[in-house]
């Protein structure tokens, strides 16, 4: 018997084993940046061009450093190209950029400026850099080995500022994602220096909202800012500055939403105006060039801008959402924060680099005191120690012979023995040793430092004034409050006219403003139909108004007037298949008008039984478009009708007897998909065929046909009204 080829592995044990050790690969290498504001591709690139020399020297070729950094991130050349560019000036996508760039980086808020390769740009670190990289050189962080132990690299940066609060990051790892705007380094450092000397500040007083690069207005909710800060979750919005040239017609947006693009923004007002959901614009275009962003709308002399602009502002990117999640890793765990727990982080992690870097100069500084404490002993004799060094025969003994000479101990015997002959003088040894007393001052005030957490805590915040002094900036965004916007329902920006509707057995839709409807009556002109088509209902209604459209599948389609496009008599009209998304074998029976549901739908069924349901059973408190079960489907549907209340209706059975009746006598149903109430008394193989307002019946004594009871039989219907009415004619509509 041949050996199986596949093991039997339970599943939870194939993803313990396989796919976890993934995800947090993802997570903790990849996608989460950690309290320094930075990810792992970041700090493996600006690490390479530090050790590159690109800190204070001239720039270099792109490749070049992309060609270097591989051998800390092999995830392939292009891959870190991409991280560079975002991290240039030239992008634009952070408001203090940690590489200077020369030569096309592209722009944050364009998709269609596309960068240049990375053989025809040029980079080199920022000023700002000096403060990431701030003593790195004096242990205030740990090392790794790379990816194949060639090299070492930091685990983190042992930045001066708040800096995961100053540059935006976003990523998306497996099970988790992190989303963090950026704030101004000013009152990002301001904020971090009152929240040291007092925790219980609320730093709304001084970190007063999120700043992006490409400017805006922050549309500033109170509650809303309150839940970021004090839980790293939760939205805010951002809408576009504008200026409006008289002169010309043109409003100039020159400043848009940081998560928005210029082209998003110009297909978006294209777009609504084939809608004819705006009709005030004749023209938009990209004018963005070296002078910065700037989107033309060229409007019509009759629009007014500051209504336009409230429209597109609603209706478009130019107001758009940032979405925060303040998920940073922490000692390599992922921990969604509020701003001042992030600060509290940051401000440990920080004390630990200042700890670290004081006692690394607090032992070399105790080293080289040591050392002149040694030289300062051979200054008592220096013949002696040439006498000693001249009359050693062997070299090996030097050392020795100094340490029992002078009583110094092998570092320092080590020391003398290395210098020169010629400044084995007095002037020499006394300018050496003279340092010996500032350097015991030295020595206890770092000893000092290490020693009280106050002392760090102030060079934290002399840290602090300093970057806020030196690279501080003006905000870039500005702060609008909600309640100062004016607030306009959508509703209001839709023209509204009437309009006339063509619902068809062929299922097609014609929606035809008066206008044009006149002007085909002038001209006799008749509707285009599909052949063996014809119209089944005709509505008159707004643009403004909501739609109700039932199925022969029990379903309700809702629709706004304003969303169907508008045709001419000569069009066959809209599909509704297509339009609504319909089965094919599906079609609409009947349309009704309801703007605040209210009044009754009726459903006649060939058993002789009416439903009667209230309107508001299909309301919903959001705009959906479809609901199921809009009406019992146990028996086939003869009609469908909408009443505002109760009024007369005609019923008529097998086109020979007709029943009037007032529906004040249907009792009203709770539920959509209800069966209803029999109406009509049938006799065997006879059916329900029709239903119709008092009104649409033509008699000479409709009255004849009144019942003032249900279920009845009815009456015959004489010979005068069956020609009136045109009877005997049946039209297949719902079946």
């Amino acid at each position: 018997m041949a050996k199986s080829k596949y093991t039997e592995q339970h599943i939870t044990d194939t993803l313990e084993l396989n796919y976890m050790p993934y995800a947090m690969s993802v997570i903790v290498s990849r996608a989460i940046p950690e309290i320094d504001g930075f990810k792992p591709a970041h700090r493996k690139l600006l690490y390479t061009m530090y050790k590159m020399g690109l800190l204070n020297g001239q720039r270099t070729k792109s490749t070049n450093v992309v060609g270097q950094t591989m051998k800390l991130n092999p995830h392939g050349d292009q891959t870190i190209y991409e991280t560079m560019v975002r991290l240039t000036r030239g992008n634009d996508a952070l408001l203090h950029p940690f590489i200077d760039s020369k030569g096309n980086f592209g722009k944050v808020f364009s998709s269609a400026m596309a960068y240049a390769a990375s053989r025809y740009t040029e980079v080199k670190l920022d000023s700002v850099c000096s403060e990431i990289f701030k003593d790195i050189d004096k242990n205030t962080v740990d090392f790794v080995d790379n990816y194949d132990g060639t090299l070492k690299e930091p685990v983190l940066f042992p930045t001066t500022f708040p800096n995961v609060l100053v540059t935006p990051n976003k990523g998306i790892a497996v099970g988790m994602a992190s989303t963090i705007c950026s704030f101004n380094l000013r009152e990002v450092c301001e904020a971090a220096i009152q929240y040291i000397k007092n925790s219980d500040i609320d730093l709304r007083e001084y970190l007063k909202g999120p700043d992006f690069t490409t400017g805006g207005e922050l549309i500033y909710n109170a509650g809303d800012m309150a839940k970021i800060y004090e839980t790293g979750k939760g939205s805010f919005k951002i809408r576009a500055k504008y200026n409006y040239d008289k002169k010309n017609g043109i409003i100039e947006i020159y400043e848009i939403p940081y998560t928005t693009s210029i082209e998003a923004i110009i297909d978006k007002i294209i777009d609504l105006v084939k809608q004819n959901k705006i009709k005030e614009i004749n023209d938009v275009r990209n004018e963005t060039d070296l002078n910065g962003l700037k989107i033309a709308i060229d409007i019509k002399r009759s629009a007014d801008p500051e209504k336009l602009m409230t429209k597109l502002y609603q209706m478009t990117p130019l107001t758009d959402s940032f979405s925060c999640n303040f998920n940073i890793l922490v000692n390599g765990s992922p921990k969604t924060m509020g701003i001042k727990e992030i600060l509290n982080e940051w401000i440990d992690f920080r004390m630990s680099c200042i700890k670290r870097q004081t006692a690394y100069d607090l032992e070399k500084k105790g080293e080289r005191l040591h050392l002149l404490e040694g030289l300062e002993k051979i200054l008592l004799d220096i013949d002696k120690a040439i006498k000693i060094i001249r009359e050693t025969e062997e070299d090996s003994l030097v050392i020795p012979n100094l340490m029992e000479g002078f009583g110094i101990d092998r570092v320092q015997a080590e020391f003398v023995a290395e210098i020169k002959l010629r400044n084995l003088n007095k002037e020499y040894i006394l300018r050496q040793t003279r340092a010996i007393e500032d350097l015991k001052k030295e020595i206890a005030e770092l000893d000092d430092i290490l020693h009280h957490e106050s002392k760090v805590l102030k060079i934290i915040i002399a840290d602090l004034k300093r970057v806020s002094k030196k690279y501080g900036r003006d905000r870039k965004t500005d702060i609008i409050y909600e309640h100062e916007i004016k607030q306009v329902d959508v509703d209001d920006f839709i023209e509204d006219y009437a309009v006339t509707l063509f619902l068809t057995k062929e299922n097609y839709l014609k929606k035809i403003t008066q206008v044009s409807l006149q002007a085909s009556m002038r001209v006799s002109a008749e509707h285009k139909l599909k052949e063996n088509d014809e119209i089944i209902q005709t509505i008159e209604t707004n643009n403004k108004s909501e739609l109700l459209m039932f199925s022969s599948r029990q379903n309700v389609y809702k629709i706004k007037c304003h969303d169907l496009p508008e045709c001419k008599t000569s069009n066959i009209g809209e599909y509704l298949n297509n339009l609504l998304s319909m089965d094919n074998d599906e079609r609409i029976v009947y349309i009704t008008i309801s703007n605040d549901y209210k009044g009754y739908m009726l459903f006649a069924f060939e058993n002789g039984k009416i439903a009667k349901v209230d309107m508001s059973s299909y309301a919903t408190k959001t705009m959906r478009k479809k609901l199921i079960n809009a009406y019992s489907d146990k028996f086939p549907l003869v009609a469908a009708l909408y009443i505002e209340g109760d009024t007369d209706i005609v019923l008529v059975r097998d086109t020979d007897k007709a029943m009037l009746l007032n529906t004040g006598l249907i009792p009203e149903k709770q539920t959509k998909s209800t069966g209803g109430v029999s109406v009509y008394t049938l006799k065997k193989n006879s059916k329900l065929t029709g239903m119709m307002n008092k009104d649409e019946f033509v008699s000479a004594d409709i009255e004849y046909y009144r019942s003032n009871k249900i279920p009845a039989t009815g009456h015959f219907i004489n010979d005068g009204d069956k020609e009136s009415n045109n009877f005997p004619k049946q039209l297949d509509l719902f079946n």
